[in-house]
Formats: C-alpha cells, structure tokens, sequence
C-alpha cells in the first residue's frame, strides 16, 4: 500500500483503516507462517497483556481490544459496525485461553474512532488503566498491541497472527483518526500496525492513551487520543 502520508479526511482514511474485512473467518484462523514475521509487521510477541481482548464479528476475527472495566470493552468506532461482537479477554492466544464474553450493547463516539462495548457479563481481569492529558508527549517511544497482520500480505485476514504482538513506536505529534477526532501520530521504531490491529491500544508507561484507527503498513500509524475522550469515556464506563 503506498500511502505516502497519514490520511486525514475521512473518505480517504476508510481505505487504510486496520480492521479486517468481514471475510476473515474465525473458523480459518491461520496459526503464524514461517514466511512472514509472525508479528505486528516487525515487532515481537507480547509477554504480558493481561487487558488485552480479540475481538470477533459473527464469530470472524476482526479487530482488537481492551477491557478497561468488569463490563466494558474499548476499541475503535469502525471496527463495530458489523454487530455480532464477542471477545476473547485476557489470553494472548486469539484461539483459545482467557475469558469470553459477548457484547451487550455498543456506544460509538460521535465525532471520533472510538467505540465502547457493554458486555454481556461481568468479566474479573486485570482492566487497562487509561491515561490523562500529559501522559505522552512528542518523541516518546511507546507500545502498540494487536493481532493484527505480519506482513503486506494482500488479504490482510490471511495473514493474522495467532499470538498477540507489541511494537514499539515513536510519537510524532497530533493528528487526526479516520473520524476527524483528535489522534496521536507515530513513526515506525521496531514495527508498524496493519489489518486486525484497529482498536488496539497504545501503551505509555503502562497506561493506555490511544486507540488504534489507521496505518499506512509502512512508516506511519494513527490513534484515537484516549486522553483527549476522558470524560466522554467515564460518562458512559464509569471510568
């Protein structure tokens, strides 16, 4: 995909939004290849990521995820569209492991990529601790999850990591997400996000400040600033 920079208008964004297309089927899930990295494109395998949920429309793998209170699932606005959600929580094994809940009912930000879930019950784990205004700055290096695509592998569903990844990146300043909402900007460090890796979070210091929405798979990547949806956030999860 040669995208020469971030996409900020809308109606260009959609072609190198990161989540899957309904095709991906769940029952398909490819284990990792040995002719690609079996990573976020570069990166390595996460160790711990105890918050971290898959998430599954009618029943295919899609995006990722966190879970940030007993009941409620944050991820991105465009990767909740198709219904159907369920979740994988807290394995970093996409195919088994952890718990599993389904989505109850979903709240979508309107003018940014966020989208929070209510689940169907309440699920014991340890929740992502979201940032503030502060908590990252322009040239900090930072972390990005995600089970998303190993390579520019052109279906992106064929290509998904069985295991969850980490890549670290550096931020390069504002930007905007594929809503026009207010985003954070990173260059590539060890890896870049790619398809199934929307909605993800990125971690600074242990505390999650965006959420994934767009990549250009090779330098760039853009996400959903958590600090700046706080109080939109606690009104809805009470967090």
């Amino acid at each position: 995909m040669r995208i020469p920079k971030l996409i900020t208008a809308l109606a260009a964004a959609l072609i190198s939004l990161l989540a899957l297309s309904p095709a991906a089927s769940a029952d398909s899930r490819p284990a990792p290849r040995s002719d690609v990295g079996p990573y976020i494109i570069g990166g390595s395998y996460a160790q711990n990521a105890p918050w971290a949920a898959r998430l599954f429309s009618n029943g295919r793998q899609t995006c990722s995820a966190t879970i940030i209170a007993p009941t409620w699932i944050l991820t991105a606005k465009h990767c909740v569209s198709g219904g159907g959600l369920s979740f994988r929580i807290g394995s970093l094994d996409q195919t088994s492991g952890g718990t599993t809940a389904n989505g109850a009912q979903t709240y979508t930000h309107s003018a940014s990529d966020l989208a929070l879930v209510r689940l169907d019950r309440s699920v014991s784990a340890t929740y992502a601790r979201l940032g503030q205004p502060g908590s990252v700055s322009v040239g900090q290096t930072v972390q990005v999850y995600g089970w998303g695509a190993t390579s520019q592998c052109g279906s992106e569903a064929n290509c998904q990591s069985q295991y969850l990844k980490v890549a670290n990146v550096s931020v390069t300043g504002g930007c905007r997400d594929a809503y026009s909402g207010s985003a954070i900007c990173a260059r590539r460090g060890d890896g870049i996000t790619a398809g199934g890796d929307s909605g993800g979070p990125m971690m600074a210091n242990g505390v999650q400040v965006g959420v994934a929405s767009t990549s250009d798979r090779q330098t760039t990547t853009a996400y959903t600033n958590v600090t700046a949806y706080r109080s939109w956030i606690q009104s809805i999860a009470g967090v």
